[in-house]
């Protein structure tokens, strides 16, 4: 949930003539790396399948549900534990509702009037609201004109995808502004969880587990202030909210975690550009979602900008630990 795991490299030597071969993970990275972009791609479609059916909150309630018990079953075959002590289980609750809660129930109403396509360009401004922020908050993370460039750089693409030299034309300015805000509620809850729970001594599979079920039950109490039992249960929306929780909230995260602690966090974290690639060729391809030339432009512009964001300079650079559940 908070910082990659890491064992240390500096071991005491053991006196054997021969190093004992490593066990290696049954699938290579790159088709688990290939496997997390489709997963994560596909979830905007699947938002948009399931909000058909059903009211937006009732969409994220049983992702969190469908995410929570793959995690708990998860918990249960490693042996692992709930955290532990009240400050931890107050901090994961802000975390459950940055993370979880609020950028899930963010990107279902926003999928009631914007396209998928364009909730999965939205998305991808994540590393650039999350280089801003940390510019800010974080006294690590300096900037540099690399950076800089590719923050501006990042933003001229969020314009273009949005046509803003048209006026915004034909443009949802509520759908587009809540997907906007869902791609901002993360790099917000990174930041808190880096301040708080850095250097937990629990699991991130327990805290992880912990923080879903927080969100849960969050959105449990929400709920049923905002929308009432549905008379019928649409068969392909209800399946649909199976899939975004069980794969793309509760596999997904698994998933990622064996990717980071194979490859790095730095590696790992690129799937976010193929995010969008995929949400859109989903919604085209599926929903019969129309796509004009500058979605794809733009949104190759916010990747090159979000991409340069995330270059730090070599001396003393510190790997960016950051978990996005």
């Amino acid at each position: 949930m908070t910082t990659a795991t890491s064992t240390s490299t500096s071991a005491v030597r053991r006196r054997h003539p021969r190093p004992r071969p490593r066990s290696r993970p049954t699938l290579d990275w790159r088709l688990r790396f290939g496997a997390l972009s489709l997963v994560w791609g596909f979830s905007f479609l699947l938002i948009k399948v399931g909000t058909g059916g059903y009211a937006p909150f009732q969409v994220t309630l049983g992702r969190l549900v469908f995410g929570t018990v793959v995690l708990a079953a998860a918990m249960a075959v490693r042996r692992e534990r709930l955290p532990r002590g009240t400050r931890t289980w107050a901090h994961l609750a802000v975390a459950a509702f940055l993370l979880n809660a609020l950028p899930f129930s963010l990107f279902a109403y926003a999928e009631l009037t914007i396209p998928s396509t364009l909730a999965g360009v939205c998305n991808a401004t994540s590393p650039l609201w999350g280089m801003a922020l940390s510019l800010v908050a974080l006294s690590e993370d300096r900037p540099t004109r690399v950076r800089v460039a590719g923050l501006g750089l990042g933003f001229l693409g969020v314009l273009t995808v949005l046509g803003a030299w048209q006026g915004f034309q034909g443009l949802d300015a509520a759908g587009t502004a809540m997907a906007l805000l869902a791609s901002l509620s993360y790099p917000v809850g990174w930041i808190y969880v880096r301040r708080t729970l850095a250097g937990s001594n629990h699991s991130n599979l327990s805290l992880t587990g912990a923080q879903l079920l927080l969100a849960t039950l969050q959105l449990a109490v929400v709920t049923p202030l905002f929308t009432s039992v549905p008379g019928h249960f649409p068969l392909v929306p209800l399946l649909a909210t199976a899939a975004l929780g069980a794969l793309g909230t509760g596999l997904a995260v698994l998933v990622q975690y064996g990717v980071v602690a194979e490859v790095g966090p730095t590696t790992a974290q690129m799937v976010t550009y193929f995010i969008p690639v995929v949400a859109t060729a989903a919604g085209v391809a599926v929903l019969g979602e129309s796509l004009s030339w500058s979605t794809p432009v733009g949104a190759a512009i916010v990747l090159a900008g979000a991409a340069l964001t995330q270059i730090r300079p070599k001396a003393g650079q510190q790997p960016d630990r950051r978990h996005r559940p």
